[in-house]
Protein backbone atom coordinates (compact mmCIF):
# COMPACT_ATOMS: atom_id res chain seq x y z
CA UNK A 1 0.00 0.00 0.00
CA UNK A 2 1.40 3.11 -0.92
CA UNK A 3 2.62 5.97 1.83
CA UNK A 4 1.57 8.59 -0.22
CA UNK A 5 -1.65 9.06 -2.04
CA UNK A 6 -1.99 10.93 -5.69
CA UNK A 7 -3.99 13.08 -3.36
CA UNK A 8 -1.68 14.20 -1.05
CA UNK A 9 1.07 14.29 -3.73
CA UNK A 10 -1.66 16.99 -5.42
CA UNK A 11 -2.07 18.83 -2.10
CA UNK A 12 2.04 19.11 -1.77
CA UNK A 13 2.10 20.63 -4.65
CA UNK A 14 -0.32 23.26 -4.05
CA UNK A 15 0.48 24.10 -1.03
CA UNK A 16 4.10 24.88 -2.81
CA UNK A 17 2.13 26.37 -5.76
CA UNK A 18 3.88 23.77 -8.19
CA UNK A 19 1.58 23.15 -11.14
CA UNK A 20 2.28 19.02 -11.34
CA UNK A 21 0.85 17.17 -14.74
CA UNK A 22 -0.28 13.67 -14.03
CA UNK A 23 3.13 12.35 -15.05
CA UNK A 24 4.95 14.51 -12.07
CA UNK A 25 2.56 13.54 -9.81
CA UNK A 26 3.03 9.77 -10.53
CA UNK A 27 7.08 9.98 -10.52
CA UNK A 28 7.06 11.73 -7.28
CA UNK A 29 4.50 9.48 -5.36
CA UNK A 30 7.27 6.98 -6.51
CA UNK A 31 9.93 8.77 -5.43
CA UNK A 32 8.40 9.99 -2.22
CA UNK A 33 7.24 6.38 -1.47
CA UNK A 34 10.78 4.77 -1.38
CA UNK A 35 12.17 7.37 0.54
CA UNK A 36 9.23 6.93 3.14
CA UNK A 37 10.07 2.82 2.93
CA UNK A 38 13.82 3.78 3.40
CA UNK A 39 12.76 5.47 6.67
CA UNK A 40 10.97 2.60 7.98
CA UNK A 41 12.96 -0.04 7.36
CA UNK A 42 15.43 2.08 9.45
CA UNK A 43 13.30 2.73 12.02
CA UNK A 44 12.62 -1.32 12.64
CA UNK A 45 16.48 -1.41 12.89
CA UNK A 46 16.84 0.79 15.49
CA UNK A 47 15.37 0.23 18.60
CA UNK A 48 15.62 1.59 22.22
CA UNK A 49 18.79 0.22 22.84
CA UNK A 50 20.57 1.95 20.25
CA UNK A 51 21.46 5.73 21.18
CA UNK A 52 21.17 8.33 18.34
CA UNK A 53 24.11 9.19 16.80
CA UNK A 54 24.96 11.59 14.35
CA UNK A 55 28.47 9.38 13.08
CA UNK A 56 29.04 5.91 13.94
CA UNK A 57 32.35 6.45 13.93
CA UNK A 58 33.07 8.76 17.58
CA UNK A 59 35.27 11.76 16.47
CA UNK A 60 36.72 13.69 18.96
CA UNK A 61 38.16 17.13 17.68
CA UNK A 62 42.25 17.78 19.29
CA UNK A 63 42.18 21.67 19.72
CA UNK A 64 45.23 23.11 20.73
CA UNK A 65 45.29 24.88 24.62
CA UNK A 66 43.73 28.87 24.30
CA UNK A 67 47.07 30.99 25.18
CA UNK A 68 46.93 34.91 24.36
CA UNK A 69 49.55 35.88 21.84
CA UNK A 70 50.74 39.32 20.99
CA UNK A 71 48.85 39.89 17.56
CA UNK A 72 51.04 41.15 14.30
CA UNK A 73 51.34 44.72 14.27
CA UNK A 74 50.23 46.67 11.26
CA UNK A 75 53.71 46.83 9.76
CA UNK A 76 54.21 43.18 10.22
CA UNK A 77 50.71 42.56 8.38
CA UNK A 78 51.57 44.23 5.83
CA UNK A 79 55.11 43.54 5.30
CA UNK A 80 54.73 40.66 2.97
CA UNK A 81 52.30 42.85 0.70
CA UNK A 82 53.20 43.17 -3.07
CA UNK A 83 51.98 46.49 -2.12
CA UNK A 84 51.11 48.64 0.76
CA UNK A 85 49.92 52.57 1.13
CA UNK A 86 49.99 53.82 4.16
CA UNK A 87 49.72 50.40 6.01
CA UNK A 88 46.83 49.43 3.92
CA UNK A 89 46.73 46.46 1.28
CA UNK A 90 46.98 47.97 -2.13
CA UNK A 91 44.66 45.67 -4.44
CA UNK A 92 43.50 45.98 -7.96
CA UNK A 93 39.95 47.35 -8.93
CA UNK A 94 37.85 44.33 -10.14
CA UNK A 95 35.00 46.87 -10.72
CA UNK A 96 34.58 49.60 -13.46
CA UNK A 97 35.98 53.15 -12.38
CA UNK A 98 34.42 55.99 -9.96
Amino acid sequence: MPTFTREEIMHLGDLARIALTDEEIARLQGELNVIADAINKVQEVAGDDVPPTANPVPLEAYLRPDVAEAPLTQEEAVSGAPVSESGMFVAPRILGEE
